[in-house]
């Protein structure tokens, strides 16, 4: 190396461990409260590196919407979450524990509501007293996690016996934050990186979680870390620094190894891949929509009670912000148009787990098989959502009040917004022919409410809109947004790649290609139809043929009920040449001609895994190989890929629970469905993808005796105002 180079490598690293140093003495401890209303860089970091603040940080407005102090905050509801003086108490309590008090340092992996058993909160009415309140603690001491239940009652404090298992708990984000700091302090990976052409003040690096390949991995917690050049651009995705791994105890900080086998692929540049309004050339700015909103002058028609409770229309359900979940949705029932009662329809929704398993077996890429939620924590990643752009207007937000690794709280602000959103769809209509000579004209527009949060989970971004009907429908819709993950590559044009060579994806622009990956959505549904003790029932429709002496007709179609028996019984793949309802009845129910009431599960656009079951990836993904299962309700299984995934075996997944095959026919049962999207990116995905979606719905099926919406009034000129256009200038 020559002399000035050598001594720019020392000064740049002595830079760089005193950054460290800062940086770890200045994550949050001591305060009784973090607002991450704030642009601080523990709050914003969105778990990446980055050594010079983007100028789009800069001078940011503060968010219109609501910010409130949650000092005081009391819960009112079993369900509500942990409060910040509950928080700040558990913290308190966990600190004279034998457990902790004796070790130098411990970290909380998630302090959350233990909530009440299920019979108690079934029976619990508005203003009865709340029951004791408990909270449930992971945490990691001197290398060994422990479950913990924290009584803020008596201060007891009991530890669990989790059993053996071959994972870790979801990450800190401190755990993240270091981690993309810790290999500065490595002389290797500095040398490495300057090498590159690359200046360690544009540097920013991603922590990513490695999945599980072998023995090798195990009896330590481990992560690698790959890391791009911000120069020129906000949008470093597109600037891959190919090739280059390092191999981290997530422990000690330690650099275990680095993996350089791409110092022949260039950084991609930076052109055209900033995304932001202000940075594209207005003279090529698109103008085809004037702003619209939905106008609501008498306010909208929802109310939200306690903070968590959602009373609208004929809906009444509990919401409540969850760091692994994300959004948790309880208690969900809908007012019966006939006898004015609240009716059961799902005791508890979320999204259990995620998996993002990318389809190139290089060195560099075959570990990237994400789990975003038992991982990274999906509400941890959720970001503070936009008002007029991420909500409209007369959009009602909820802050998220979380802890980090110390046990401090800290706000998650403007993290859930409901809203009413009406987009010219019709709730039902008929216009009869006029060949009857009746002029009847009926229509009804649809108006919904929607729970919605959006995560940010590095560099995808995922919204999930929980959307209740006023027909008794509830739709679950996953929208994918934000940047490809992409690999570098000498290539420049399609042509130069020879025919026997794979990309493992597209390529979509100069040195830059999108890897081809899928994504899917496993969402927990303790489905409560009319009371808990609830059967799956699968209606097969098979084609029947008829004789020619029966009817002109030669075949048609029949309905067969088969009520599953036990929990592989409801395994199902979906197949459009079999077609099925999936039909969630209470059988002690019926309607006035006999009829179980029920709910069923309208599956929408999905995809089903392709990858071998024996493929590790997949052994941890399992709860992929069916898009529905039905399992019988146990409070611990709540997480489809286990409570520790992170460097998980897979001994512990909804596939494993599924397979005990425990009986389910009427008793009380949790459905489990699985959104997939298979994803070949293409060049309109760059530099950032339009949102693509998928949902699938939760209907009434002989659940009302008649239509639920007929009494429902159509709108009139006068219940609206009249607007007028502005003037053209």
């Amino acid at each position: 190396m020559e002399t000035p180079n050598f001594f720019r490598f020392c000064s740049l690293s002595i830079c760089a461990g005193l950054v460290l140093l800062f940086t770890w003495s200045h994550f949050p401890s001591g305060p009784d409260l973090l607002d991450c209303t704030t642009n601080s860089a523990w709050c914003t970091s969105k778990n990446r590196f980055q050594s010079k603040q983007p100028s789009h940080l800069k001078n940011r407005h503060n968010n219109p919407a609501r910010h409130r102090n949650h000092a005081s905050d009391t819960p009112h509801h079993p369900l509500d979450p942990l409060t910040v003086q509950e928080i700040n108490k558990i913290r308190t309590i966990i600190s004279s524990h034998p457990i902790f008090s004796t070790s130098a340092g411990y970290a909380l992996h998630s302090i959350e509501l233990e909530e009440p058993e299920k019979p108690l909160v079934l029976k619990w009415k508005e203003g009865d007293p709340l029951f004791p309140r408990k909270a449930s603690v992971v945490a990691r001491v001197k290398g060994e996690s422990h479950v913990l239940t924290v009584d803020l009652t008596t201060s007891e404090v009991t530890v669990h016996q989790t059993g053996p298992h071959s994972g870790y708990p979801t990450m800190t984000l401190e755990d993240m934050t270091t981690a993309t700091w810790a290999p500065l302090a490595d002389a290797t990976f500095n040398r490495t990186i300057i090498e590159r052409g690359v200046d360690l003040t544009d540097l920013a690096c991603l922590p990513i979680s490695l999945g599980w390949y072998g023995k090798t991995e195990e009896n330590r917690r481990l992560i690698k870390v790959q890391c791009y050049s911000m120069k020129d651009t906000v949008n470093f995705y597109m600037r891959p620094i190919e090739g280059l791994t390092v191999l981290l105890d997530l422990d000690t900080k330690q650099v275990v190894e680095i993996s350089d086998k791409g110092a022949n692929i260039p950084i991609p540049t930076a052109a055209n891949t900033d995304y932001r309004y202000a940075a594209q050339k207005q003279n090529q700015v698109i103008k085809l929509l004037k702003p619209i909103s939905i106008e609501q002058p008498q306010g909208p028609s929802f109310t939200v009670e306690d903070d968590h409770l959602v009373k609208w229309a004929n809906w009444e359900f509990h919401v409540k912000p969850d760091a692994r979940a994300g959004v948790i949705v309880s208690r969900a029932k809908v007012r019966d148009p006939d006898t004015g009662e609240l009716r059961d329809v799902m005791y508890k929704g979320f999204t259990s787990e995620l998996f993002v398993p990318y389809m190139d077996p290089t060195d560099a890429w075959y570990f990237k098989t994400y789990m975003d939620a038992g991982e990274y924590g999906f509400g941890l990643q959720a970001m503070p959502l936009e008002p007029l752009n991420d909500c409209p207007r007369n959009a009602h937000y909820m802050d998220g009040v979380f802890a980090a690794a110390d046990g401090t709280p800290y706000v998650r602000s403007n993290m859930v917004c409901i809203f009413e959103s009406y987009a010219g769809d019709i709730g039902w209509r008929h216009t009869e022919s006029p060949i009857t000579g009746m002029e009847i004209r009926e229509v009804r527009p649809k108006v919904t409410l929607v729970v919605r949060m959006a995560a940010s989970v590095a560099n995808y971004d995922y919204i999930v809109d929980w959307e209740f009907q006023t027909d008794g429908l509830i739709r679950i819709k996953v929208g994918l947004s934000g940047i490809l993950m992409v690999k570098g590559t000498p290539y420049q044009n399609v042509n130069q790649v020879s025919g026997q060579e794979s990309l493992y994806g597209t390529l979509l622009s100069e040195n830059v290609i999108g890897v081809i990956h899928d994504h899917y959505i496993t969402f927990h549904l303790d489905m409560d139809v009319d009371g808990f003790d609830n059967s799956f029932v699968k209606v097969n429709l098979q084609r029947e043929q008829n004789s020619p002496s029966e009817s002109p007709r030669k075949s048609f179609l029949k309905a067969t009920r088969n009520v599953a028996k036990t929990e592989k019984d409801a395994q199902v793949k979906l197949k459009l040449y079999d077609p099925s309802e999936f039909h969630v009845i209470n059988p002690s129910k019926k309607t006035r001609v006999g009829n179980p009431v029920g709910y069923k599960v309208v599956p929408g656009g999905t995809a089903a895994s392709l990858l071998d079951l024996d493929d590790p990836p997949q052994k941890r993904g399992a709860f992929t190989n069916n898009q529905i299962w039905v399992t019988q309700y146990n409070r611990s299984e709540q997480w489809a890929g286990g409570l520790f995934v992170y460097q998980s075996q897979g001994e512990d997944t909804l596939a494993v629970w599924s397979n005990r095959d425990r009986e389910i026919e009427n008793k009380d049962i949790v459905v489990w469905y699985t959104l997939g999207f298979h994803h070949i990116p293409c060049q309109e995905d760059f530099p950032i993808m339009p949102t693509v979606s998928a949902s699938f719905d939760l209907k009434p099926v002989n659940f009302f005796e008649s239509n639920p919406i007929l009494r429902t009034p159509p709108n009139v000129e006068t219940d609206l105002p009249v607007c007028e256009a502005a003037t053209a200038a």
